[in-house]
């Protein structure tokens, strides 16, 4: 006996949130930044960088979790079969 769908449940598809992810995390990043001066030194490592980047990726990610918790119907769904218990499932 192989067991039976009984049905199925539609999730978010969460592979297919990290490209969304990546770009949200970048224009936050950009929007932040936009009016720092350029420059660039290749020996020295820019700390403020690092933290703007640290932040807009923990920004990003939070909007996304919360989103993904009231909202989730927003983004690309998969659907996930949910299957009947038979005979060998059932305790006796």
């Amino acid at each position: 006996m192989g067991l039976e769908v009984g049905g199925h449940n539609e999730r978010p598809d969460l592979p297919k949130l990290g490209p969304s992810l990546l770009i949200s995390t970048c224009l936050i990043l950009a929007i932040r930044t936009a009016k720092w001066a350029a420059n660039h030194d290749e020996k020295l490592s820019n700390h403020d960088v690092d933290k703007e980047i640290d932040y807009s990726i923990h920004l990003a990610g939070t909007v996304l979790s919360k989103l993904l918790a009231r909202k989730d119907a927003m983004f690309p769904q998969k659907r996930e079969p949910w299957y009947q218990p038979d005979d060998e499932d059932i305790p006796k």
